[in-house]
């Protein structure tokens, strides 16, 4: 006859438990452990011993408001000889005197999210909740990784680097993820159950979170705020009469601790304000707080194409300016994630890295969200598959054809080439070197591969190659080295392969752009009316870009589009080369003062020159790091202006946590030269 055991007290064993399962990062105040991994919950008996066969109890677990066991939501199981890593169960590991110690396991396939523990002998003993969280570790779960290196690279590591800038000048920007940081995973629950399909059916939302597919899908909707109560609110319109007033431009994040907990703490107000960067790094710091390894890339003239034709249309007028006829667009670069994980909805062979991105673009099954697609799904050209194939595979593969709308109506083809998906761009693994990861998403440009992939995505047209074909071509040339505040010269090279001398017009103007394509104010402009290049010989045509000029006009994305038109006067073949440039900021040096240890407070030294030839006001240090500056943001304002060429200097306290490898992020802000980032890796010692 089964006894019940005459129980005192109970412990969940959180620091044994969250150190087994790598969660103790979150601290080991409460219980959080990885599916398909046993975890160990102590009773301590008032009287009596436990004796198996004889004390017999079950467990209930319970997931969501209305859990059911015929959804996986709810599970009563009682005590086996062995753990069973399948399934839930439990099984004695331990028994010495007045103390039972017992293993408990999830399947590795059960929902994720926040779970109540009962302990059932007739009368019902409530033990406690914990949290359960995708386990990358564990061979039988969707997301698991082989290989430690990674795994410390995509889930464990609180901090990574971001890439902007220009294909041709790939900028890292350092990020603070702090998917560790306290707070931040109880906001990333939150962020679930907020999501629209957990307030339409509760029961069917928990039961969908045992797949990383159903959870990316749902974080790529709730990251951005244009259908629900997502986290961030996007504007890429500085220029208007507002400013990005009422929140804080996107330039201004070093991380997104600040902003998780901004949307946690203002009952889910949006956090103003994203763009690509800021979207998808927070969606990468949701992810891995969850146990999806995630990370963010960055993909080089990204092609937006809005009517699904594979197809990017660009309009110029008879002087080479844009004119809006389409709402086709190549942003300069676009950042999503990847998540890693198995597609068992789809046919074999598209497991590993998908693709999904956060920022509102186009809307998908109703909603402002895209993705997970398999990256081999794009590189292959199989856009039958779920989720938004075709999108994802414009982004890195569309065609570009450019259009002269001419005063009488008339509209005439543009000679030339432009790619799109260039220098597709990640963090290396345990360095923060750049990788490309171009060749994962796309076979080499201008490949019988790259062409067989498009055909089979229902397209027929070829890259654009009649420029070379007809003996005239036109191509940008740049110096290395571009600063911001100073004067330099670029330069339109023309060539002339015909055996005749050919007498042109070239137009070879540059403007302030944004990152997502949209031009502003002119940088300096030449218009030559009598370009004359003798037969195979090559013709140099300098544009000098002057600081006083472009200074007022430039965005805080430090860009300025280049474009060169050519004109042939005796067939009225018209040629296009247009390039984007990137103004690189001063650098940011950061000393750290003292010998870095845990619990030890340390100073950080920081200077950044002024590079101009007039005062910067205004001026703003800010810096934070995971397990460096409390989870906080620190910041230091400078009472008075830097003068031309003079340093701006601060020292800042802080004390880490933590020890190991960190990553400390600066932020240095003033009127003239907007955010400038810096950071400085610190070992600290135990």
């Amino acid at each position: 006859m089964a006894q019940a055991l005459d129980i005192e007290r109970w412990d969940l064993e959180c620091q044994f438990n969250n150190t087994e399962h790598r969660t103790d990062l979150n601290g080991v105040e409460r219980l959080i452990v990885r599916r398909g991994q046993p975890f160990t919950v102590s009773l301590h008996l008032r009287s009596g011993t436990f004796v198996p066969g004889v004390s017999n109890f079950s467990f209930i677990v319970e997931t969501g408001p209305c859990s059911s066991e015929a959804t996986g939501t709810r599970a009563t199981f009682g005590l086996s000889g062995s753990i069973d890593e399948t399934r839930w169960s439990a099984s004695p590991s331990c028994s010495e005197g007045g103390t039972v110690s017992l293993s408990i396991c999830s399947p590795p396939n059960a929902p994720i999210g926040r779970y109540s523990l009962t302990l059932d002998q007739g009368s019902r003993i409530n033990l406690g909740e914990f949290v359960l969280l995708f386990n990358p570790w564990c061979p039988r779960d969707s997301v698991y990784m082989d290989s430690d290196e990674k795994l410390k690279e995509y889930v464990l590591s609180q901090d990574g680097i971001i890439y902007r800038g220009s294909y041709k000048f790939p900028i890292a920007t350092p990020w603070n993820f702090g998917q560790f940081e306290y707070g931040i995973l109880d906001a990333c629950l939150r962020i679930l159950d907020e999501n629209p399909k957990f307030h339409r059916n509760p029961e069917q939302d928990c039961a969908g979170r045992q797949s990383p597919v159903y959870v990316s899908r749902v974080l790529s909707a709730m990251i951005n705020c244009n259908d629900d109560k997502g986290v961030l609110l996007g504007k890429w319109d500085k220029d208007s009469t507002d400013g990005y007033a009422g929140g804080v431009s996107p330039m201004a994040w070093k991380g997104s601790v600040e902003i998780l907990r901004g949307w946690d703490t203002t009952s889910c107000q949006p956090v103003r304000y994203g763009q690509c960067w800021v979207f998808a790094a927070v969606a990468c710091s949701v992810s891995r707080a969850l146990g999806i390894p995630c990370r963010v890339i960055t993909n080089y003239l990204s092609a937006h194409d809005t009517n699904s034709n594979l197809v990017i249309e660009r309009y110029v007028d008879e002087n080479g300016q844009p004119v809006q006829r389409s709402r086709d667009m190549i942003w300069n670069y676009h950042c999503w994630v990847e998540s890693w994980m198995t597609r068992p909805d789809l046919s074999p062979g598209f497991d590993g890295w998908q693709a999904s991105d956060p920022t509102p673009q186009e809307k998908s099954e109703g909603v402002y969200c895209c993705g997970p697609i398999p990256l081999k799904a794009i590189k292959e050209g199989e856009l039958m598959f779920k989720y938004d194939a075709p999108f994802v595979f414009a982004e890195v593969n569309a065609d570009v054809v450019t259009f002269m709308k001419h005063r009488d109506g008339a509209v005439q083809k543009v000679l030339g080439s432009s790619l799109v998906g260039q220098r597709i761009s990640t963090k290396s693994v345990g360095s923060d070197a750049r990788e490309d990861i171009t060749h994962l998403y796309k076979y080499p440009e201008g490949s019988s591969e790259e062409r067989q992939a498009f055909e089979k995505a229902n397209h027929q047209n070829k890259l654009l190659q009649q420029a070379t074909e007809t003996g005239l071509n036109i191509k940008i040339k740049t110096p290395e080295a571009m600063k911001k505040g100073c004067d330099f010269s670029v330069h339109a090279v023309i060539t002339n392969t015909t055996p005749a001398t050919k007498m042109c017009r070239l137009m070879f103007f540059s403007r302030a752009t944004s990152y997502n394509g949209i031009l502003g104010n002119d940088c300096g402009f030449k218009d030559l009316l009598n370009v004359q290049i003798p037969p195979g010989e090559e013709k140099d045509v300098p544009l000098n870009i002057n600081y006083c000029k472009y200074g007022g006009n430039i965005t805080e994305d430090n860009l300025i589009r280049l474009a060169a038109l050519l004109i042939d006067y005796s067939n009225k073949d018209a040629f296009l080369s247009v390039r984007n440039i990137v103004l690189e900021d001063p650098e940011i040096k950061i000393r750290v003062l003292g010998e870095p240890k845990v619990n030890r407070e340390l100073t950080a030294e920081i200077t950044v020159q002024n590079p101009l030839e007039e005062p910067l006001e205004g001026c703003c240090f800010s810096m934070e790091g995971a397990n460096l500056t409390g989870g906080k943001v620190l910041t230091q304002t400078l009472g008075s202006p830097v003068g031309p060429k003079q340093e701006a200097k601060v020292k800042v306290k802080f004390t880490p946590t933590r020890y190991g490898l960190r990553k400390l992020v600066v932020d240095f802000n003033s009127n003239k030269l907007g955010h400038v980032k810096g950071y400085r890796n610190v070992i600290i010692g135990k």
